[in-house]
């Protein structure tokens, strides 16, 4: 019986030993994973791949189109970098060398610092307040930045497009061809599934000039930023809360005495529910485009840091499999990307379409 119990007492020590000894090169193989992670060029690394994620979601005053890291230099376009500060002030944004440079004109010398422009001295010193924010002076900033012209060259193309479209109608006597015969289903998609079904047939016509640019404006512009050099114009909150409060302005505008009477005085409502309610419905006024602009912005923005992280992540891993899952990965994410393109154009659009609705309803309707 003795024995047995040292038999057994025997491959326990040498199980748990051996078992010890296993764990320890495990740690200690996560610790050269970590440490390999963590090396200062794994970590530079991963600051440039978040410092180039940053840099496509934000508006700038020019278009990289490639640097050389080792030589420190940026090739692409500068733009016009248009101030209001004692005067106006025109120059090439190439004055700045993105960032590194300080720009003279006229005497006055300014810095680029986190894509805003800051009035400063000739070694381009940034004060901070409390808070570690910039105080220097900001001029006024009417600059063509990377948004702005893509936005210029987006009009032009559709104003030139739709008016083809338009002649080859007139041309071929209402007859779609070309290009034409691919958008035609489109338009009347929107006529049919969206204008109509939410605003009405008695309405709907002189609303659907705004549903049709609003639509495809943003298809377009989601679209090109899935383009490796593309812009991100619909990510930007400050373009997504233009289109927002475009559609808030028309819906106020349009608004009938129904309209307003069911957002202050609901009919067919207690007067004391009225008092509780009014102030609810007032605010839901500015909910509604406030949602507008979130959700876009938020999806398309979500959409880019998503694709480009995968597509960091090739580097990150740096071999075959981690690459090639990532490269996969990232494929994939692009295929969803081009639907999630079209899905948030048809969102906007539809929603636009049912506050015209609601600004316009009769009592006739209900």
């Amino acid at each position: 019986m003795r024995i047995k119990l040292f038999y057994i007492l025997t491959l326990v020590f040498f199980g748990f030993n051996m078992f010890a000894q296993e764990h320890g090169e495990h740690q200690k193989e996560h610790m050269n994973i970590y440490e390999e992670e963590h090396t200062p060029e794994a970590l530079k690394l991963k600051d440039k791949i978040k410092e180039d994620i940053q840099h496509h979601l934000k508006d700038s005053h020019d278009f990289v189109l490639f640097s050389d890291t080792q030589k420190g230099k940026h090739y692409g376009i500068p733009l016009p970098v248009i101030l209001w500060d004692n005067g106006l002030k025109i120059f090439s944004s190439s004055r700045f060398h993105h960032g590194e440079e300080v720009a003279e004109v006229n005497g006055s010398f300014y810095k680029l610092y986190h894509g805003k422009i800051y009035k400063t001295d000739a070694k381009g010193t940034i004060n901070y307040d409390d808070h570690h924010h910039p105080a220097n002076a900001k001029p006024l900033d009417f600059s063509i930045t990377k948004s702005v012209f893509s936005i210029i060259l987006m009009a032009l193309f559709m104003l030139w497009f739709f008016s083809s479209m338009a002649k080859s109608y007139k041309k071929h006597d209402g007859v779609p061809k070309g290009i034409a015969a691919f958008m035609e289903p489109i338009v009347l998609f929107i006529r049919d599934d969206i204008a109509i079904p939410n605003i009405g047939e008695k309405h709907y016509a002189k609303y659907m000039n705004y549903l049709l640019t609003i639509f495809f404006f943003i298809w377009f512009f989601n679209m090109l930023g899935l383009f490796p050099l593309g812009i991100n114009v619909t990510g930007n909150i400050a373009i997504t809360f233009a289109l927002a409060l475009l559609t808030f302005i028309i819906t106020q505008f349009s608004g009938n005495k129904n309209y307003w009477k069911h957002i202050f005085w609901m009919p067919g409502v207690p007067w004391p529910m009225k008092i509780i309610l009014a102030p609810i419905e007032l605010l839901g006024v500015f909910i509604k485009p406030f949602a507008l602009l979130i959700r876009l912005y938020a999806n398309i923005s979500a959409g880019h840091i998503v694709l480009m992280s995968l597509i960091g992540l090739m580097f990150v891993f740096n071999n075959w499999l981690g690459s090639s899952l990532s490269f996969f990965l990232a494929f994939a994410i692009s295929m969803i990307e081009i639907l999630v393109a079209l899905l948030q154009a048809y969102i906007f659009t539809m929603l636009s379409a049912l506050y015209f609705g609601f600004a316009v309803e009769e009592h006739d309707d209900h």
